[in-house]
C-alpha cells in the first residue's frame, strides 16, 4: 500500500480529506496526520510516506518549507499535493518549483478534484519508482535507462530490431500501436540573468513536469528531457486514423499558456508527421527538428509539412555516424570518438553557410553525450567551465565558426574525460551487468540478450568480462544460478527438478551437470552434506 500523510492545522480539513475518498480503493493507506511542517517532518522520518497532502500556510513550518526540506533530505519522494487559498498564487508558483503534483483550492475541494490529484500522484510515483528501481538494479551506468532508450530511438541508433525489442521489453514499454509522431520543444525563460543555477534547474524541472502532465491529458505520450533547456515528446496512438492535427495543436497551445502563466517561460515546439512503426520514429523526429528551426516567439508551434521536404534533406542526420557514435559512447573508445567528431567538425567547416545544420548537429551530439555517457551533466560543466553559461553557450551562437570552436572544445575535453575515467566507467558497466544478471537469474540469459539490453556489442561485453572479472560471462551466469539454486534447495526445500525449472535450465539433468561443474558436487550430494539428519540432532 502507498502511504499518505495529511498535514493541516485545521482538524476539520484533516477529517474531510480522510473521509472524502475510500483511500483503500486507490491502494493508499493514511499513515498519520500532522498539524504543522515540523510535526510532519518527524512523521515522514518515522513512516516514510510516498505522498503528502499539505496546507501551504501553517504555523511553525509552512508547507513550502516542508517540501523544500524533504527535497533536500529525501529527494523526489515523498510527492506533495498542496492545499491553497485563492489569494496564494505566488505561493503556488513556488510550490510548483518543488515539483508539486497538484494544488487544490480549499473552498473548492471535492471528491472529484481530490481523486484526480491522487491518481496523478500515483502515476508519477510509479514512474519515479521505476526510475529508482532501474538505477539500483544495475542498468547501464548511472544515467536514466529510460532516457538512453529514447535517445537511441529518436536518433535511429539501435543496431537492429531485436535490440530495440529487448530494451523496450526490459523497460516494460509497449510499442504495439500503429501511429507514432514526435515533437522537439525548447523552454525559453524571461529573466535568466537574475537566477542562480539551482533556481534555473528548478524552473526547468518544474516547467518540464507541468508540460508532461498537460500533454499527457490531451494525448498518450512519452516525454524525455534532452538537456536543461530542451525536451522531446513521442506520441503513441492506436492507429493512424486516430491522429488529428487539431488535438496536437490544442495540447501544445494549452501547455504553452499554462507554463507561461505559472513560470513566465515560453515553449517553442516543432512537430513531425506520423509514422506507422516505432523504428521509424527517428524520421518523424528529423521532421520535428526541421519544423522547430522555424519556430519563433511570435509563431511558437510549427508542424512539419510536405513543403519542408527539400530542406529536411539538408538537415544534419546523426544516424549517418551511427556505428561510430554508439561504439564511442558505449565502449568509451576515445580513438573512435576523436576521429568521428573530427570528421563532423571538418564537415561543418566545409559548409560555412550552413549554420542551422551545424547548430542542429552540434546540439544533437550534445544531447547524446548528456544521455549516453556517465555523469554527462557534470562532465559537460567541467569541459565548458571557461564559458560563463557553460555548454549552453551553444544556444547563443550565430555562425559556423563559433560552432566549430565549441565542437573542438567538446571533442578534446570529452576525450580527456573518458581517458581519465575509462577504467572506472568500464568497471561500473561490469558491476551493472552483474547486478542485472543476479536480478534476472531465474530467466534464460544469453550474451546476445544481455548485451542488447545494455546497448553493447556481444563481442565487447565478452571481452570486457574476461579483462575485468575472474570469470567469463557464461561462467558468471552459471555461478549466479547455482548460488541461487543452493538457497532454493536448502532454504525453500525445493526438489531438484523444481529448482532447475525455476532457474531456466532446459532439464534437471543439465542443471545437475552445471551444478557439479561449479561446486564439485551433484545437487543430491550438496543437499546431503548440508542437511542435518534426525540422528545428528540427537
Amino acid at each position: 500500500m502507498t502511504k499518505l500523510l495529511i498535514v493541516d492545522d485545521e482538524p476539520l480539513v484533516q477529517i474531510g480529506i480522510k473521509s472524502m475518498l475510500n483511500w483503500t480503493e486507490y491502494g493508499i493507506e493514511i499513515c498519520g496526520t500532522a498539524v504543522n511542517g515540523k510535526n510532519a517532518l518527524e512523521m515522514i522520518a518515522e513512516y516514510s510516506p510516498e505522498i503528502v497532502i499539505t496546507d501551504i500556510r501553517m504555523p511553525i513550518m509552512n508547507g513550502l518549507e516542508l517540501a523544500k526540506t524533504c527535497r533536500e533530505k529525501y529527494g523526489k519522494i515523498p510527492l506533495f499535493i498542496f492545499l491553497t487559498s485563492y489569494e496564494e498564487f505566488q505561493l503556488i508558483k513556488e510550490a510548483m518549483s518543488y515539483e508539486a503534483v497538484d494544488y487544490l483550492i480549499k473552498l473548492e475541494l471535492n471528491a472529484e478534484s481530490l481523486s484526480e490529484a491522487a491518481k496523478k500522484a500515483l502515476s508519477r510515483l510509479e514512474t519515479l519508482q521505476v526510475s529508482l528501481e532501474y538505477k539500483d538494479s544495475g542498468r547501464p551506468l548511472l544515467q536514466s535507462y529510460y532516457e538512453k532508450f529514447f535517445m537511441c530511438l529518436l536518433h535511429n541508433l539501435f543496431d537492429n530490431e531485436e535490440q530495440f525489442e529487448l530494451q523496450s521489453k526490459d523497460l516494460k514499454l509497449d510499442f504495439t500501436e500503429n501511429c507514432y509522431f514526435t515533437a522537439l520543444c525548447e523552454i525559453r525563460e524571461k529573466s535568466r540573468r537574475d537566477m542562480d543555477y539551482t533556481k534555473l534547474m528548478n524552473l526547468y524541472n518544474s516547467t518540464l513536469q507541468m508540460a508532461k502532465e498537460i500533454i499527457g491529458k490531451h494525448l498518450p505520450a512519452y516525454v524525455v528531457s534532452l538537456d536543461m533547456k530542451h525536451f522531446a515528446v513521442v506520441f503513441h496512438l492506436p492507429d493512424l486514423k486516430d491522429y488529428r492535427e487539431e488535438a496536437v495543436s490544442d495540447a501544445f497551445r494549452n501547455t504553452a499558456e499554462m507554463v507561461y502563466n505559472y513560470f513566465n517561460v515560453t515553449v517553442l515546439t516543432g512537430i513531425g508527421t506520423p509514422v506507422s512503426h516505432p523504428l521509424k520514429i527517428s524520421e518523424s523526429y528529423q521532421e520535428a527538428r526541421q519544423a522547430f528551426g522555424r519556430a519563433t516567439e511570435e509563431n511558437p508551434m510549427v508542424i512539419f509539412t510536405c513543403n519542408d521536404t527539400a530542406s529536411i534533406r539538408n538537415a544534419f542526420n546523426i544516424s549517418v555516424f551511427k556505428n561510430e557514435i554508439t561504439k564511442a559512447f558505449n565502449e568509451f573508445d576515445t580513438d573512435v570518438l576523436y576521429r568521428t567528431l573530427t570528421e563532423i567538425i571538418e564537415l561543418f567547416e566545409a559548409h560555412p553557410m550552413h549554420f542551422p545544420q551545424a547548430a542542429d548537429g552540434a546540439c544533437n551530439i550534445l544531447y547524446l553525450a548528456l544521455s549516453l555517457l556517465p555523469d554527462g551533466e557534470e562532465n559537460m560543466a567541467e569541459i565548458f567551465s571557461s564559458y560563463s553559461d557553460g555548454y549552453r553557450s551553444i544556444y547563443r551562437f550565430s555562425n559556423v565558426e563559433q560552432i566549430v570552436e565549441w565542437m573542438t572544445i567538446f571533442r578534446d575535453g570529452l576525450c580527456e574525460v573518458l581517458k581519465s575515467k575509462r577504467k572506472t566507467y568500464k568497471a561500473h558497466v561490469i558491476t551493472n551487468v552483474q547486478k542485472y544478471i543476479n536480478n534476472h537469474v531465474t530467466e534464460k540469459l544469453s550474451l546476445n540478450e544481455v548485451a542488447g539490453v545494455f546497448g553493447l556489442s556481444p563481442n565487447y561485453l565478452s571481452i570486457l568480462f574476461k579483462k575485468n572479472c575472474q570469470l567469463g560471462f557464461s561462467e558468471y551466469i552459471a555461478q549466479a544460478k547455482i548460488n541461487r539454486a543452493k538457497a532454493l534447495l536448502l532454504e525453500q526445500d525445493m526438489k531438484i527438478y523444481e529448482a532447475a525449472d525455476q532457474l531456466g535450465f532446459e532439464s534437471a539433468f543439465y542443471f545437475s551437470k552445471v551444478f557439479k561443474k561449479v561446486t564439485g558436487l551433484s545437487p543430491r550430494e550438496f543437499i546431503q552434506q548440508n542437511t542435518i539428519s534426525p540422528d545428528e540432532e540427537k
